[in-house]
């Protein structure tokens, strides 16, 4: 089943901007000032940030080796050169981590999922532990998870334009082999109503606090019951082990081809919703605000969109005279990759890749090209995605002033030497 997603946007815009819609844990008011202190008035430019060279970060539990992540704030990027070599699927000790807050460590003995709301047949909360979970049907699923500002820099290096948030490169995507139960086998053992429009996970992490103070509560954001009933899981396997620390465990929800933020890690309760919900990662953050977008902004982002990235530091230093094999990655949020365009002289002439992989819903493909430069002095390499529904990365991205959803073809910038 296909999620009409374009018309719940329109519809739930609407029931937003009309105030039909229950907006939890912020007032019309409070927005406004939210956005003012997002940045949306006027976004100070990304600033870069060097790679670090600290092996841990506060509020992440694993080891953070700087040949393998570039620290930001309370985030680590994966280089992108470190996927060099390792395979399909993304190693644990090297997907990227992004949190609101820190990491929570749970027990897995101790967890359990509530699910409840007025979207059920039953008049009080459904508990469900770990054990009661690997009880249903067990469902593996390959599916990247990525950030909505992954690319987020290139606005301002390529566009020399103003945006706000992290400044990820194109460090902010992993893709694993998850394991667990389809979301819509809880919600039917749960009591799923006829009345249920919207489900509203929540994560166990700390409130987030904003920079002016204002506490917006737990990490939630709502999905369609349409897409919840899809292909939605409750994850608890990566990769096959546990669900590590900083990426979800003991549960998170997985919300293939969507913008990382409706995955939400470290779920505890789950609302089951007769009339649309809100929460603060629906209206004041992941939608597009700008001169280009509508007033008021754009409808909630759902879907991600298509990219491309060389497995190769910036700036790496290659030979001149040597025939070297290059290779990178690209994926699209709305269909499979079939075909990727290189350019090794910045664009003056194009060439086919070699795709190693089949093009398939929800994962990306992995591509080689072989290059020689003649002579030494700097190079502009070029990658360009073209999907299954006839997408391919444009030349420039419309900007927003959050950064989100960066899909321009990339200059990655090398030297022969």
């Amino acid at each position: 089943m296909r999620t009409p997603e374009s018309a719940y946007d329109r519809r739930r815009l609407r029931q937003w901007l009309a105030g039909e819609a229950r907006a939890d844990g912020v007032s019309r008011r409070d927005m406004l000032r939210l956005l003012a202190a997002a940045g949306l008035a006027g976004a100070a430019p990304v600033a870069l940030s060097a790679p670090a060279a600290a092996s841990t970060a506060d509020g992440i539990v694993k080891s953070l080796p700087a040949d393998l992540f570039t620290v930001r704030g309370t985030n680590a990027e994966t280089r992108f050169a470190s996927l060099a070599g390792t395979g399909y699927h993304t190693p644990n000790d090297r997907f990227f981590v992004r949190n609101h807050t820190a990491t929570p460590v749970l027990s897995a003995a101790d967890w359990t999922l509530t699910v409840w709301g007025d979207g059920l047949t039953r008049d009080r909360p459904v508990e469900f532990s770990l054990a009661d979970l690997k009880k249903l049907p067990a469902v593996s699923r390959s599916a990247f998870l990525e950030c909505a500002g992954n690319g987020r820099a290139f606005f301002t290096r390529q566009q020399g334009q103003s945006v706000s948030g992290t400044a990820w490169t194109l460090g902010a995507i992993g893709a694993a082999r998850w394991r667990g139960v389809r979301l819509a086998d809880v919600l039917k053992r749960a009591g799923l109503g006829r009345r249920a429009v919207d489900v509203l996970p929540r994560g166990l992490d700390a409130d987030y606090v904003t920079a002016d103070g204002t506490v917006l509560g737990r990490v939630r954001r709502p999905l369609p019951l349409s897409k919840a009933l899809d292909d939605v899981l409750l994850a608890y396997e990566m990769n096959g082990e546990p669900l590590p620390y900083d990426h979800g465990h003991p549960v998170r929800v997985l919300v293939p081809s969507w913008i990382g933020i409706a995955s939400i890690k470290w779920v505890g309760d789950i609302q089951v919703s007769a009339r649309p919900l809100y929460s603060p990662w629906n209206t004041d953050f992941y939608r597009l605000f700008g001169d280009a977008h509508p007033d008021g902004g754009s409808a909630p982002l759902t879907r991600q969109t298509i990219k491309s990235a060389w497995e190769l530091d910036e700036q790496a230093a290659l030979a001149a005279g040597v025939t070297h094999h290059l290779t990178g990655r690209s994926w699209s949020g709305g269909g499979g990759v079939v075909r990727v365009d290189v350019s090794t002289d910045g664009g003056t002439t194009w060439n086919a890749a070699r795709l190693r992989d089949a093009p398939r819903r929800d994962g990306w493909v992995r591509w080689s090209t072989h290059w020689r430069p003649k002579a030494p002095g700097p190079h502009t390499l070029l990658a360009r995605a073209t999907d299954s529904t006839g997408r391919t990365q444009p030349d420039a991205t419309v900007h927003n002033t959050q950064g989100y959803l960066f899909d321009a073809v990339v200059h990655h910038a090398v030297n022969a030497v």
